[in-house]
């Protein structure tokens, strides 16, 4: 007799899934559920339902079994607890899985990734029993300076669109909703709650909502949050035309528009341009917060009450919540429970660091570090801060945080020295510390190899986030230099020790035209998470082959970057108004350098590897409803590493003007040496669209495109040409 021995893991799995089947709904019978509820509301019960009930909660009706819906930042884990008072957060196991930021997620280019980043941040949520988890963000990378890059993924609306899209599963197959933010045009932190982004048709379709739009039609994302700034002088958190005609109406959103934390300003316009549900801050209330008096509270009660605004409009942002409460079993609680800093989440965090992580520059094979080597010298106060609890919003209070000086001394070989230089103070403004500087210089003078960590930072806590913070919620970059005098820094330690390797943590690039000919490697390794540590001194010594590549370009300086040398950033300062004119329209990113032939200081998708990669036998084969493009991608090398493919198409002749070249698809393969895959992929019609803002509408012309295969959008492997 045979006895099948299934493991638990298996019989965990098994079970869910006869779960799942058990209480799956289709929409038909969601909105029957929904309406039931609602004709037993009071008009009441109705408003409690539609602003915010606490910090992070939205009202519920208790007496229909409705519970409060409760919300959470951020994007890359769950935020520390907010209970309606300090004691209520006291106590409180609210140390979580610190995943890496949004922006290192994005640079993996592994839309399975995305999704096992979902998956973790939507476990732990339902373990900490928040119905919403509010991200991702997913804002066009515009500008180098703004603060909140690190929390957005890229400049290129493509490669946003496919790493949303598995966040949003992710999330949403753990039975939390995910909040795609925020929508839209919300590229700039400064003067935000007060800034009105003007910009053409052409830009807002085919750069700014294509992320939102994915999240929308693809990603089936529950909730969505307006941002602070207007567009076209309208608030775009109650924006008559991006809410109700693009996103309810033509997108078909289903779910429910979620303002962002102070957000609303009128209440006639919340009700009638399609925000849901308004949510703010305890503070704006006073010592003891009157939650009635939010616009979408009493306010609308009186208006429905005088006749002077139709109740259906408040049944239908109801029915919105509790659509999403339904399909997320808030109500009848059937979802799963979730789990908490598991060793397989910690695990996830560290794949999409080792992933994300970018090789710049290996000059001299520098890099990996050799086993033969003695002694490392260890410089920069990155290398042994911790960052989760900085940023803003997006704070997450790590279990455990492994910093890259931790990291090294764990990997190294026995024996091997490990001194540490401090290199550098943390304060706006202040000029380079010499004696720090000598420290530092003197330990790397004596050392095989330094390593210097340096780059940005969020702050050293929420409270004091803007004071030191480079990168962080509601501040943006003063200029594109590395901060704290640190450029001085690294000239005094590749004077000292030219074997030296730099180290950046940061949302995005900085300046690096003083010292990056005489370093011979870089690393940008963003903010890489609670197992960043041992991400870094893996790729450092070779235990990982890296494989992350750019998701946005870094220019040499910052007069090059196309919202400054063509647009405004921030708003014009020669004026008194708040307006900020993207007259950089669709030339963002490389679609600016490549198409005015600006030299960027790396590449949209560049990233090097500790092996070599050929390509050939590219083949484009237009089909009735597709064109085809295979070709093949060999590891020719003597490591086993991963290669991102990326696929850009260029109009030859067209009537309105486009850039050189567009991203359309991408495929991470992974090789053994020796091994030689073919890669297919697939472009539909719309990669060969472009919107016609004088027909107002998405056209597709007749005549040759170029089909390019490469390895950045300056490094173009392959070239082929498609007949429409």
């Amino acid at each position: 007799m045979k006895i099948s021995i299934i493991s638990t893991s298996k019989v965990a799995g098994l079970l869910l899934l006869l779960h799942t089947a058990a209480v799956a709904q289709t929409d038909e019978e969601i909105y029957q559920k929904a309406d039931a509820l609602l004709k037993k509301m009071t008009l009441q019960e109705k408003v409690n339902m539609i602003h915010g009930s606490s910090s992070f909660t939205s009202g519920g009706v208790p007496r229909l079994g409705i519970p409060e819906w409760v919300m959470s930042d951020g994007p890359h884990g769950v935020r520390v607890e907010h209970g309606r008072t300090y004691k209520d957060s006291i106590g409180v196991n609210d140390a979580g899985t610190y995943l890496p930021t949004g922006v290192c997620l994005a640079a993996t280019w592994n839309p399975k990734l995305g999704y096992a980043f979902g998956s973790v941040l939507g476990s732990e949520a339902a373990y900490r029993g928040k119905d919403v988890i509010l991200g991702p963000g997913i804002n066009i990378i515009r500008s180098p300076l703004n603060g909140r890059n690190f929390e957005y993924q890229s400049e290129d609306p493509y490669l946003i669109s496919q790493m949303a899209v598995g966040y949003i599963k992710g999330v949403q197959d753990q039975g939390v909703a995910a909040c795609i933010k925020h929508y839209a045009a919300n590229n700039i932190e400064t003067n935000r709650n007060n800034i009105n982004v003007e910009l053409s048709e052409r830009a807002l379709r085919e750069i700014y909502l294509p992320g939102f739009k994915a999240a929308v039609q693809q990603g089936n994302v529950y909730t969505l949050m307006g941002s602070y700034n207007k567009v076209r002088g309208e608030w775009a958190t109650h924006n008559n035309y991006l809410i109700n005609q693009i996103l309810k109406k033509e997108w078909k959103f289903k779910g429910a528009v979620i303002s962002d934390w102070g957000a609303v300003h009128n209440t006639q316009q919340a009700l009638w341009n399609g925000t849901d549900v308004e949510m703010g801050t305890d503070l704006s209330l006073g010592e003891k917060p009157d939650y009635r008096k939010y616009f979408m509270g009493d306010t609308v009660l009186a208006l429905v009450k005088n006749g002077k605004a139709p109740e259906y409009l408040i049944d239908d942002k109801v029915r919105r919540i509790l659509y999403v409460m339904l399909k997320t079993h808030v109500i009848d609680k059937q979802r799963s429970k979730g789990a908490y800093n598991t060793k397989a989440h910690q695990q996830t965090a560290r794949q999409i660091a080792e992933e994300g992580i970018v090789l710049l520059k290996n000059q001299g094979k520098i890099l990996p570090l050799s086993s033969s080597i003695k002694s490392i010298a260890v410089i920069g106060l990155n290398a042994n801060r911790p960052q989760a609890f900085g940023g803003g919003s997006s704070q997450v209070k790590a279990l455990y945080e492994i910093t890259a000086l931790e990291g090294l001394k764990k990997l190294a070989a026995k024996g091997t020295k490990i001194t540490y230089a401090q290199g550098y103070n943390i304060k706006r403004g202040a000029e380079a510390d010499e004696n720090l500087i000598k420290q530092a210089a003197n330990a790397a003078a004596k050392a095989d190899v330094a390593v210097i960590v340096g780059g940005s930072t969020h702050g050293y806590d929420y409270s004091k986030w803007s004071d030191n913070a480079y990168d962080a919620e509601d501040t943006d970059k003063p200029d594109m230099h590395m901060p704290f005098g640190q450029e001085e820094l690294i000239k005094a330690v590749l004077k000292a020790n030219p074997k030296t390797v730099v180290v950046l943590l940061g949302g995005g690039p900085i300046e690096m035209a003083q010292w990056i000919s005489s370093a011979p490697a870089v690393l940008q390794a963003w903010y890489p998470g609670m197992e960043g540590g041992n991400a870094i001194a893996g790729i450092l010594y070779g235990k990982v082959n890296p494989s992350g590549r750019l998701p946005m370009t870094f220019p040499k300086h910052l007069v090059d970057a196309p919202d400054h040398k063509l647009g405004q950033f921030p708003a014009d300062k020669d004026s008194n108004s708040n307006n900020v004119y993207y007259f950089d329209d669709l030339y963002v990113g490389y679609r600016y350098y490549d198409t005015y032939k600006i030299e960027p200081q790396f590449a949209f998708g560049h990233g090097l590897s500790y092996t070599q990669f050929t390509y050939g036998d590219l083949k484009v084969q237009k089909g009735v409803n597709n064109t085809t493009v295979t070709f093949t991608i060999a590891n020719t090398g003597k490591t086993a590493g991963a290669e991102t493919a990326q696929l850009y198409v260029h109009q030859q002749k067209s009537l309105l003007p486009r850039p050189e070249k567009e991203l359309k698809a991408f495929e991470k393969v992974f090789l053994k040496p020796g091994e030689k895959k073919q890669i297919k992929l697939m472009l539909s019609a719309d990669a060969f669209q472009y919107f016609n803002d004088v027909t107002n509408s998405w056209i597709t012309e007749p005549g040759q495109f170029d089909v390019m295969i490469g390895s950045s959008s300056k490094d173009i492997k392959l070239k082929g040409v498609v007949n429409l």
